[in-house]
């Protein structure tokens, strides 16, 4: 938005004016939204990182943000800012997400219409690591991105198994598993 006096800046606008901070702080912005029909309209910024986004990181994210977007004339209008993670719903559909998901339970919808569900390992070039119980031991499936349709993090109360996440972390061989 050219014109900050008319009101508050555009999704595109508060991600340029953002970045830096949040690139500054190892975080990129992931999505940004404005709900103009809430009382005060709210910028909500979803970032995420290599890095695990806890309390802490949330509080200094949004002090910063809060000092950017502060200095934008937005007329007479005030508004909430809110900062968050992507949070455990959201839906693993680049190569980062998988990457910053590692060591997490995931379920995969894959191609051929089958269904796995795993502990995520390693992802490069395109494939990942994904760790799956078979049997009554543990196994490491190298699957493409390509032949996932949808992979979800899964909620997950229980501690992994310890053989689990030596497979995940590449400390020791399928074999050995």
């Amino acid at each position: 938005m050219t014109d900050r006096s008319a009101g508050l800046p555009s999704p595109e606008r508060v991600i340029e004016l953002l970045s830096g901070e949040f690139a500054r702080a190892g975080y990129e912005i992931e999505d940004v939204s404005i709900d103009t029909g809430s009382r005060p309209p709210r910028i909500r910024v979803i970032a995420d990182g290599d890095h695990p986004l806890n309390l802490d990181g949330v509080a200094e994210l949004s002090r910063s943000a809060s000092a950017v977007l502060d200095a934008v004339d937005t007329g007479d209008i005030a508004y909430d800012l809110e900062v968050s993670s992507p949070g455990i719903d959201r839906p693993l559909t680049a190569e980062k997400h998988f990457r910053r998901a590692r060591r997490r339970k995931v379920e995969l919808d894959l191609a051929d219409g089958s269904m796995v569900t795993g502990r995520l390992g390693a992802t490069s070039d395109g494939v990942v690591d994904l760790v799956v119980r078979t049997g009554g031991g543990w196994t490491v499936r190298h699957i493409p991105l390509a032949e996932i349709r949808k992979a979800v993090v899964q909620v997950d109360f229980s501690p992994p198994n310890a053989k689990e996440l030596e497979l995940v972390d590449g400390t020791i061989t399928e074999a050995d598993a």
